[in-house]
């Protein structure tokens, strides 16, 4: 009873760590692009700024487990890292003032730093996490959680955007604005996570495996076959996604607030569509919504290349919030049902590792393509949102068919899901 009492109050805290760690998101996820583009990046450097920050982040989180098996516990692990995390964007926001000759390079650098420090603490918390739901629920929790910070960053990105078309004529002092309230929110994120309770988690010899005893059961592992295809997906979609930011803001001349409403209705559309989603894997199982999201994935960067006009990317965005959202809360879970709690931090952190260097390794692609590819209507970055599509499709195609699901689930096909999710023929009773 007195540890139910216990998880209780950390999901609460939890949940607050989770709205200001949004707040944070909102205001730098999508700006960081744009702050590099204002320090006078070019597209390769672009490139570099996506894809080395997911390379060392990937490096480090190979370390992670057995950090934390030395600590001993997954809470210091989290609140170390966060805390560096937080303070890793002060050099961020002084780089115009402090560092202005390669002003560029030095962001990287920092960058590296901010991303690699909070992966390092992302298996540890969602190992914690995953204790403190019963696998039956973890859909459904994690889709209203979701969902509800979803809001939080949409308002935190909107908020931002319209800082940063208001100090349009001094874009920098704008950029310095957001950056500050995204170190203060994770700060007060870092708070609430010194207060959440542990579990006890023993971990024996028989629970541990290398990484190369991880990649040497590729034929047995279905886990592993997952593994590759989210890291396979990621590459290909990476290879044009850091791109279209540039394309928007350079290419098409948006200003900051089409730019925002664009990139924010991605988290609306994730918000809407987020809870149906994890209620749906609950029941009919998150591999089957891997793959029939993993579809509509592999089709976006297609649809940017038919037109430009803002209000039709509008609804582009919408289909691919739709999507996102499904694949990467069931991505997640996926990796909940499918590994005891012993081996869940190892677990994801080697999944995040193939992730990450796959993210890097599309995004150098990309950034070294993207001034050699033929033009399409024009745009050169065209023909790189086009090879992404292609690339998506044959990951789809090829892998995802040798995963199977691995827990019993209800059986539906795809027609009657996608008419469940967005309510013509509801597959489940919403009201219970």
């Amino acid at each position: 009873m007195a540890e139910k009492k216990r998880i209780k109050k950390s999901l609460k805290v939890s949940f607050l760590d989770g709205i200001f760690a949004s707040i944070m998101t909102g205001m730098t996820t999508d700006y960081i692009t744009p702050y590099a583009l204002a320090l006078k990046a070019s597209v390769r450097q672009i490139g570099i700024l996506n894809a080395l920050p997911n390379f060392f982040a990937a490096l480090m989180q190979l370390k992670s487990p057995d950090f934390t098996e030395l600590q001993g516990s997954r809470k210091k692990v989290i609140v170390s890292f966060v805390l560096l995390h937080a303070l890793m964007a002060v050099p961020i926001i002084l780089i115009p003032y402090l560092f202005q000759d390669n002003a560029v390079t030095y962001l990287i650098i920092f960058v590296t730093f901010f991303t690699a420090f909070n992966a390092f603490a992302g298996p540890a918390w969602a190992s914690l996490m995953s204790d403190y739901i019963p696998p039956k629920m973890r859909g459904r929790y994690f889709g209203w959680r979701n969902k509800m910070l979803g809001i939080v960053t949409i308002i935190a990105a909107f908020s931002a955007g319209t800082i940063l078309q208001l100090f349009k004529k001094d874009i920098l002092k704008g950029f310095l604005v957001i950056f500050i309230i995204a170190f203060v929110s994770r700060l007060i994120s870092w708070w609430f996570l010194t207060k959440m309770y542990e579990p006890p988690l023993r971990i024996t010899k028989e629970d541990y495996f290398s990484f190369w005893d991880f990649i040497r059961r590729f034929h047995q592992s279905n886990f592993l076959k997952f593994v590759i295809f989210v890291a396979g997906l990621h590459f290909s979609v990476n290879v044009a996604a850091p791109f279209f930011s540039v394309f928007m803001l350079r290419d098409l001349k948006f200003n900051y607030l089409t730019y925002t409403v664009l990139v924010t209705t991605v988290t609306v559309a994730h918000i809407f569509t987020i809870d149906r989603w994890g209620r749906h894997a609950d029941h009919f199982g998150n591999l089957k919504i891997l793959k029939f999201t993993s579809l509509f994935i592999a089709s976006l960067p297609l649809w940017w290349i038919i037109n430009h006009n803002p209000i039709y990317l509008i609804f582009i965005q919408i289909l691919s919030g739709f999507a996102w959202s499904g694949f990467n809360l069931c991505a997640v879970n996926f990796i909940y049902d499918a590994v005891k709690p012993e081996k869940r931090t190892r677990c994801i952190a080697y999944f995040n590792f193939f992730s990450g260097v796959a993210t890097c390794l599309g995004a150098v692609l990309g950034g070294y393509l993207a001034n050699i590819l033929p033009q399409i209507f024009s745009y050169r970055l065209l023909s790189l949102f086009f090879l992404s599509s292609i690339l998506r499709f044959s990951v789809v195609f090829f892998i995802s068919r040798k995963i199977k699901e691995v827990r019993i689930v209800e059986k539906i096909k795809s027609k009657d899901l996608l008419f469940s999710i967005i309510g013509i023929k509801p597959a489940l009773d919403f009201n219970n």
